[in-house]
């Protein structure tokens, strides 16, 4: 079943043409890799379909609802409901406990009363092999404990799609072969959907689908 719909994808900045004309289509339950040389347009298109930034033409159809027809408020409660972002850098708050940062986005919508988020977010620690530091600062973490933080953060409003950009970028090879693997084992427990731009091309061969991106298009 397609969960998003993108049809006549159209962005510029200035003169600058990033995208010129995208369709494509995520199914239910895939994880789809998105490569290509830096450039290409790749990271201008995850923003699009994860409703960060507006197409300058086209649409963006999710579960069948144009979703840039929603006003601004709502719109960002969509995002904050239904999409989860990871990206390169995991963007903690040095301030909170790892598992406060977990549970921010919940908190921020409103997904639960305190108890239960926390609890949510405790289990999602677990299910990352994070139990153990839970009340861990972001600078008491090694670089991989902080972006399966980060990933936990994600899934805390339990999204329907999660939408990655380089997520394992600023890992060591270890640490970026765990994370894949807990991208696939996410989707097997949870159900998620995943759209990751990357370069690493051992995480696009393991995807359901590797599309390529060069100047703008889908090839």
């Amino acid at each position: 079943m397609v969960l998003i719909e993108a049809k006549g994808i159209r962005r510029s900045y200035g003169n600058l043409a990033v995208l010129k004309g995208i369709d494509m289509t995520v199914e239910k339950g895939e994880i789809v890799a998105v490569v290509g040389a830096s450039g290409a347009g790749k990271s201008t298109l995850l923003h699009i379909l994860g409703t960060l930034d507006k197409p300058d033409e086209g649409s963006v159809l999710f579960d069948g609802t144009p979703v840039f027809s929603l006003r601004d408020s709502e719109l960002a409660d969509f995002r904050n409901k239904y999409i989860g972002f990871v990206f390169q850098f995991h963007n903690l708050l040095g301030e909170f406990t790892a598992l406060e940062n977990v549970c921010m986005p919940a908190f921020i919508g409103k997904v639960g009363d305190e108890k239960e988020i926390k609890k949510r977010a405790t289990d999602l620690l677990d299910v990352l092999g994070l139990s153990g530091r839970a009340d861990h600062l972001p600078s008491q973490l090694s670089g991989g404990e902080q972006q399966r933080v980060a990933v936990a953060r994600a899934l805390i409003n339990r999204p329907a799609v999660v939408f990655a950009d380089e997520p394992s970028g600023n890992l060591d090879s270890r640490n970026a072969e765990e994370l894949h693997r807990l991208f696939f084992d996410l989707r097997k427990e949870l159900g998620c959907t995943f759209v990751i731009v990357t370069h690493n091309e051992q995480l696009a061969a393991m995807a359901d689908r590797r599309l390529v991106m060069k100047d703008g298009i889908l090839l």
